[in-house]
């Protein structure tokens, strides 16, 4: 009951770090989307051997947590859940690719290692970034971007209430695991036996809330109509930020950043 509690409060963390007050939290949603996917097709686009080429990408997931006062440990603890997923497509990398690439002294990296870090780093940097939109924005702000952006209206809204239906699934769960834990005291649990059960409940428990608050929508008048929580207009600080984060993108895309820098440095020493 303890990790749905937390998954509870880490879900709607997120909204209330999209409720503050710094200048990219009122900058045009439309400016940080389009931003945050120039970064991902940025990162993905790298080849499969490319590693140092993407250490600077780190920087805008980091400006993004430390001018929008968003805590490192949210994004790191959502990023870190993707960790298993991408370390599974990647585990086999080393099996299957075993050319020596990389020799630190006597140590011999193969391709295969450097391909699978590669696809974590990738996948981390990501993820990251895609927190970071949603605690700068708000999933609303961004369905609503989404939607000026020519995504039918009926799949935007789709995308907002699977979000908001998630809220409902997770309280409900919340309260099925307490009373499941008020019925088995001292067992030790109630086994496996019952999970089946659970897990049906659950769903048709969620199903008839989530019914329940349609009808309370429709009552106060709901139209099918997207409304984000602020207004937003397309200005010039929007055109700054979109302009000067993708120029940088493209840039540490076409060039290494840090071997130019690497180079710099032992140029310096040397």
């Amino acid at each position: 009951m303890a990790r749905i509690a937390a998954a509870s409060l880490d879900i709607t963390h997120l909204d209330r770090l999209a409720l503050g007050n710094t200048y990219l939290h009122y900058l045009d949603p439309r400016a940080k989307v389009l931003v945050t996917a120039v970064f991902i097709i940025s990162v993905v686009s790298f080849g499969k051997y490319q590693v140092s080429a993407l250490v600077p990408f780190v920087l805008f997931p980091a400006l993004m947590m430390a001018q929008g006062n968003i805590p490192f440990s949210v994004i790191l603890r959502k990023a870190l859940f993707v960790l298993p997923f991408a370390m599974a497509i990647g585990i086999f990398n080393p099996i299957l690719d075993r050319d020596v690439l990389l020799k630190l002294g006597t140590l011999e990296i193969s391709a295969g290692w450097i391909s699978c870090a590669s696809i974590v780093v990738r996948s981390l940097l990501t993820v990251a970034a895609a927190i970071a939109l949603v605690a700068v924005t708000g999933f609303p702000s961004v369905c609503w971007a989404l939607e000026r952006f020519g995504m039918p209206r009926t799949f935007a809204m789709q995308l907002l209430f699977l979000y908001r239906y998630l809220f409902v699934l997770v309280e409900e769960g919340r309260n099925a695991s307490r009373a499941r834990e008020l019925r088995s005291v001292g067992k030790g649990g109630m086994g496996m036996a019952t999970f089946g059960s659970l897990v049906g409940h659950l769903l048709l428990r969620t199903w008839e809330r989530a019914e329940r608050i349609h009808m309370a929508m429709l009552a106060r008048g709901f139209t099918g109509e997207f409304h984000a929580r602020r207004e937003f207009r397309f200005a010039g600080k929007d055109w700054l930020f979109l302009l000067g984060w993708s120029a940088l993108f493209i840039i540490m895309r076409y060039w290494n950043v840090s071997r130019i820098f690497g180079h710099l440095v032992t140029g310096i020493f040397q």
